[in-house]
């Protein structure tokens, strides 16, 4: 499979990351480059997607940052994996909801490795986590397509600072909270990243997709 795997050690800045996206999406669609798949950190910010709404920021204070993405806010920083893409939909099926399934799909077996179990939700997007007391989110995902190639992607919470969320609604969803890996099961995930790399290409082969 045509697709280049990029990895960033350093933080990368959200600006920066959005700019090289929708640059790689214009070649992507010249077929003029491979189609992506990155994983990186970035520095303490948030973001918010086309359907968010004013009265999701709790903290008036904070600084948001408007995105072209599905979904609403949410926030990024340290101890967090991202995994932004380009993915050019016209090579496979031009199907939105089975791409969004596929995702899910590997994010689920990802972290399923760890012995935790977690889940998707149609009524909302991400990946849950369900303990004896509440049902919380540890993987956000928005996407959006453009010239049927997707791009943004999803992110998992490893070890991030929950106490940030407090300054949103995350992702809308007020009845619910957000947790991490870590909070779940304090174990090693340095190898997550690649686990997830394997997952997410071999669904992409896959005949599911």
């Amino acid at each position: 499979m045509n697709i280049e795997i990029k990895k960033s050690k350093k933080p990368v800045k959200y600006k920066d990351a959005l700019n090289l996206m929708e640059t790689r999406l214009l070649d992507v669609n010249e077929n003029n480059s491979k189609d992506l798949i990155w994983i990186l950190e970035h520095e303490e910010i948030y973001t918010a997607g086309t359907s968010h709404k004013k009265n999701e920021i709790l903290d008036k204070s904070i600084k948001i940052i408007e995105t072209n993405r599905g979904g609403k806010i949410t926030y990024h920083g340290p101890g967090q994996l991202i995994c932004y893409f380009v993915i050019d939909l016209k090579k496979r099926k031009k199907d939105i909801r089975k791409f969004i399934s596929l995702i899910e799909k590997s994010i689920i077996e990802t972290i399923g490795y760890y012995k935790i179990q977690t889940f998707a939700d149609k009524k909302n997007i991400g990946i849950w986590y369900k303990d004896k007391l509440d049902t919380k989110k540890v993987a956000a995902i928005g996407v959006r397509v453009k010239k049927w190639i997707a791009y943004h992607g999803f992110s998992i919470n490893i070890d991030t600072d929950l106490n940030k969320y407090d300054s949103i609604i995350p992702c809308g969803v007020k009845d619910r909270g957000v947790t991490n890996l870590n909070q779940i099961y304090n174990q090693d995930y340095s190898n997550l990243e690649n686990l997830l790399i394997d997952n997410f290409i071999s669904n992409l082969k896959s005949e599911v997709f």
